[in-house]
């Protein structure tokens, strides 16, 4: 085989002669590989077989690679010390791709081949989502699409979806699932290998509803299966972030009646087991907007786990299916039996009747509606001179992303109700805790601290503080 270079660095100028006012034939980028045909000064006589094109390279653009059995060891060590490092994703595609050309078959079964594939999938990874941040420079972005194209020379796959005013770039994941298929890979790999391969942001926002209720529902099989003891914390914690996300949303679709709406409950229950499984102490800065998050969208799919009930008096609410599938409709009752509906509206979001609350003088009731994954309003009601009038509380004003609005307690008097709101949506995170007006629904008192409130304090139901994990 002849010999081969790879090049290092971006931006490099193949010319037509061996010194530097030499007319430009192309531009190499960091991680192609090159034939050497021949040395002249200070410049290496190269041919590029993907550009079909040949000329010169400074020596100190790129680095000579062996490729036999021998220098197998010298490979892995350079891929190691690059691997991690942001900006060098080129050379972990280079390197490792020797290595694997370089190794025997024995190694490549063995736990050093576990470790090369996860470290080439890990830099495909993270030239991704540098490849998707937002504000990059015209250089900058013409840099990483010449790692991109380099990247896709060794078989390196990139999907992208546009996501608001961005392009959402992402690895295709076939060496995190060669990964997850190997016996050697261990316990930290595989649940490297779980993380990326159900990141939300990399989903394909064209799947169809049941495509996307298949992909919550395996992906939710697949953390499950790399949920194994011994992991660094760090790694652990993102784990269950992910694990409590994906679960919550699975009880989301299993509540709407798809395949397995029977075990809606056992879905919100493992999201609250993965929650809790968190370490607080583990988080580093980095994480604690994942974990933000995770809590909103497990907090508002919980209402699964508890069983509704019915009043024995009083209002009580009854739901039916709607006029169109996937509909609905509910209707508040007096306490007669038979007697017509005070009030009906029909939904396409799950109606949680288990949440469904009244206060002691009887003027206003409260229910939860989620019309998406991680994302529930309040609905409340309110008597007033004409009959029963709805007002939706959501989250947040602002368009639906991930977040919560839920009663946690009636002020006795009928004239105040207790509201507890986060959601992260068109870029801003909020958490509060209001005491709202019954008549106008205008804060009266709101803090990001509930036990500053006098009214929480001595108001907030019990049922609100021992099941909602808003409290942390």
């Amino acid at each position: 085989m002849p010999p081969q270079a790879l090049i290092v660095q971006d931006a490099v100028a193949l010319r037509a002669a061996p010194r530097e006012a030499a007319a430009q034939q192309a531009r190499l980028w960091q991680g192609e590989l090159v034939e050497i045909r021949g040395e002249r000064l200070e410049y290496v006589q190269v041919w590029d077989h993907q550009r079909e094109r040949g000329g010169y390279v400074r020596a100190s653009q790129l680095r000579r690679l062996s490729l036999d059995a021998a220098h197998a060891d010298e490979l892995l060590a350079v891929l190691r010390f690059v691997k991690d490092s942001a900006g060098s994703e080129g050379l972990g595609f280079g390197y490792g791709a020797a290595w694997l050309q370089a190794a025997s078959p024995a190694q490549l079964s063995s736990p050093v081949g576990a470790e090369v594939l996860d470290a080439v999938a890990g830099a495909a990874q993270r030239l991704a989502q540098r490849a998707s941040a937002a504000g990059l420079s015209r250089s900058a972005q013409e840099a990483l699409m010449g790692q991109l194209d380099a990247a896709g020379r060794y078989g390196i796959r990139f999907n992208s979806h546009e996501r608001g005013d961005r392009m959402q770039i992402c690895y295709d994941g076939e060496l995190f699932t060669r990964v997850l298929a190997m016996p050697a890979a261990s316990a930290e790999q595989r649940a490297r290998a779980a993380l990326a391969l159900t990141d939300p942001a990399c989903e394909d926002p064209a799947l169809g509803v049941l495509q996307r209720i298949q992909r919550q529902e395996d992906s939710a099989s697949l953390l499950d299966q790399a949920d194994a003891p011994g992991l660094p914390p760090v790694l652990k914690n993102r784990l269950q972030i992910r694990r409590a996300s994906v679960w919550s949303a699975v009880a989301f679709e299993r509540s709407r009646g798809a395949p397995g709406a029977a075990h809606a409950a056992t879905a919100a229950e493992r999201a609250l087991e993965a929650l809790a499984r968190v370490d607080p102490q583990g988080l580093p800065d980095t994480d604690a907007g994942l974990m933000n998050d995770a809590v909103m969208r497990v907090n508002a799919s919980r209402l699964a786990v508890v069983p509704a009930s019915v009043p024995s008096k009083g209002l009580q609410l009854r739901t039916s299916p709607g006029a169109q599938a996937g509909q609905t409709c509910v209707s508040l009752h007096g306490g007669a039996v038979g007697s017509a509906p005070l009030w009906t509206q029909c939904s396409h979001g799950v109606v949680w009747s288990a949440s469904f609350s009244v206060n002691r003088e009887g003027n206003a009731a409260a229910l939860a509606v989620q019309p998406m994954a991680g994302w529930r309003e309040l609905w409340l009601l309110r008597k007033q001179a004409g009959g029963w009038t709805l007002s939706v509380l959501p989250p947040a004003p602002t368009l639906p992303g991930i977040g919560y609005a839920e009663l946690a307690g009636w002020v006795p008097g009928g004239r105040q109700v207790l509201v507890a709101r986060e959601a992260r949506g068109e870029g801003r995170y909020q958490r509060r805790y209001e005491v709202l007006d019954l008549a106008t629904l205008a804060p009266q008192r709101q803090a990001s601290d509930p036990s500053v409130l006098g009214a929480f304090q001595r108001w907030q139901m019990p049922q609100w503080k021992q099941q909602s994990v808003s409290l942390r």
